[in-house]
């Protein structure tokens, strides 16, 4: 039985109101919670940093559950790592950059939505010249690693806004759990 920790990182932006972010978060805990213990995050209804301290010092694992806003994660979420990630809790310093992170044996995995479709991904031709989910996110996967976790594979659901799949989505995400976290 793991400790596992789900952080929705949606902010409400233009018309996005998060529906299919919570969707996955709720689907990812109605699974995951048969087997181990669950707690989750939603940012956009506020957080206190020392509970969030706990959860994640508790965590065997976290899920990062965040739409893709301009190839990033949502500014309310960037803002929770800028609050949260503190210093002597989450890292410290090191001999040599990048090394000091405190969250050693703990694993992370990113589930992300994109309006982007699945064909702009590993084609050399397409929008990210090759680029797989892993690389268009590298960006994030780094800050994790700067904390001293270590990476599960990513989950993506692609195309959200203009052709929604949400069967699709759900299918693939609870085979993605199955296969990553034996869930």
């Amino acid at each position: 039985m793991k400790n596992i920790l789900i952080i929705n990182g949606h902010e409400q932006y233009g018309g996005a109101e998060g529906k299919l972010n919570q969707t996955l978060v709720d689907r990812m805990v109605s699974i995951l919670s048969e087997k181990n213990n669950v707690q989750t995050t939603i940012i956009q209804n506020g957080y206190n940093n020392e509970e969030e301290h706990r959860k994640f010092l508790w965590a065997d694992v976290v899920i990062y559950q965040t739409p893709i806003y301009w190839f990033s994660i949502p500014g309310l979420f960037k803002t929770y790592m800028d609050e949260v990630y503190e210093y002597g809790i989450f890292f410290k310093g090191g001999d040599r950059y990048g090394e000091g992170g405190l969250l050693t044996g703990k694993k992370y995995m990113f589930s992300t939505t994109w309006n982007a479709p699945e064909q702009a991904f590993g084609d050399p031709q397409q929008f990210f010249k090759g680029e797989k989910l892993d690389e268009a996110i590298e960006h994030l996967h780094r800050v994790q690693e700067f904390l001293g976790m270590e990476a599960l594979k990513s989950f993506a659901c692609y195309d959200v806004i203009k052709n929604p799949k949400l069967d699709q989505y759900l299918s693939e995400l609870e085979a993605h759990l199955h296969e990553v976290l034996g869930a």
